[in-house]
């Protein structure tokens, strides 16, 4: 499990490495995604409203994009998403992760 900002793309969520220091540019979540090609992503929101909890897990086969157009387009939809990289966009490579599969659950539900 891996802390991460997303955004979602038609039926495609992307990831991407972004500035923050990194221990190490060869990044197991990488290596998984190259090796199994396959990655989930799990999306909850807490609140001391219990009431409130709700989680949303996406499945799916996933790539590393290190270049090219498809990490260009997966720039400019976090850039859009989060006013952070504006400021300074993410440099390193883009995780593609087609929606296969989605799970969820709410205490509403």
């Amino acid at each position: 499990m891996v802390p991460v900002t997303y955004a979602v793309i038609d039926n495609q969520v992307v990831t991407m490495v972004d500035h923050k220091p990194k221990t190490t540019s060869r990044l197991q979540r990488l290596a998984n995604v190259e090796a199994n090609g396959a990655a989930s992503l799990l999306v909850d929101h807490y609140s001391d409203e219990w009431s409130d909890l709700w989680w949303v897990r996406v499945d799916g086969s996933a790539s590393v994009h290190r270049d090219g157009s498809v990490r260009k387009r997966a720039t400019a939809a976090l850039v859009a998403k989060y006013v952070q990289y504006q400021e300074q966009q993410p440099k390193g490579p883009a995780i593609v992760m087609s929606i296969d599969q989605v799970s969820y659950w709410s205490s509403t539900s």
